[in-house]
């Protein structure tokens, strides 16, 4: 298959074939997706922040023995 078939089919597929969301259903999914990266960026740097302390005061209590 030569490029130009392949970027032709592609063409047809993605014109033809393809279910598009709606504009609002876009919306809705990005802001859904949005509001999940944030929430998870938070609980993953809560967790970075409680190994952190841990370390930190791990290593203090090394140090202090």
């Amino acid at each position: 298959m030569s490029l130009i078939t392949y970027v032709k089919e592609s063409y047809n597929e993605l014109t033809n074939h393809v279910t598009w969301p709606t504009w609002a259903e876009t919306q809705k999914l990005t802001v859904t997706v949005a509001v999940f990266s944030i929430i998870f960026a938070l609980i993953v740097a809560g967790i970075d922040y409680v190994f952190s302390a841990a370390i930190e005061n791990y290593f203090s209590w090394i140090k202090q023995n």
